[in-house]
């Protein structure tokens, strides 16, 4: 087994980029009113406590982008980097989504929005670990 080496800069640099995917992803640009409708949520709902979503949001970014850069290890090309992120955002994270949304009834638009924004930024951030050794 190769030893592990795990890139601090670049695992911050992929969290970071995931936290911004998500901040265009559910803004008014983009699925904000759609996610917000679908997830049932009211405007009053979404008011407070927000230092502690995004805090805890960017530490599960974090916890997701070493996580990924371990699998990846230090021999992984862009391309491989890119398909193990698609391959994780597809077949895990989305998965894991839909078994719950499922169980849940939870609108089919939910899954889209929820289950998309962790296939892109997890694509993005393999492509980047890959990249940046």
């Amino acid at each position: 087994m190769d030893s592990m080496h795990l890139n601090p800069l670049a695992i911050l640099a992929a969290a970071v980029m995931s936290f911004l995917i998500g901040g265009v992803w559910y803004s008014p640009i983009l699925f904000a009113k759609r996610w917000q409708q679908a997830a049932g949520l009211r405007d009053d709902q979404l008011k407070g406590g927000q230092a502690r979503v995004f805090g805890l949001s960017f530490v599960c970014a974090l916890v997701m982008a070493a996580n990924l850069a371990a699998f990846l290890g230090a021999q992984a090309t862009v391309g491989f980097g890119l398909a193990a992120g698609a391959a994780a955002g597809i077949g895990w994270v989305a998965m894991c989504f839909a078994v719950n949304d499922l169980f849940e009834r939870r609108p089919l638009a939910l899954w889209l929005i929820n289950a998309g924004y962790h296939v892109v930024s997890l694509t993005l951030m393999g492509g980047l670990l890959a990249w940046w050794k």
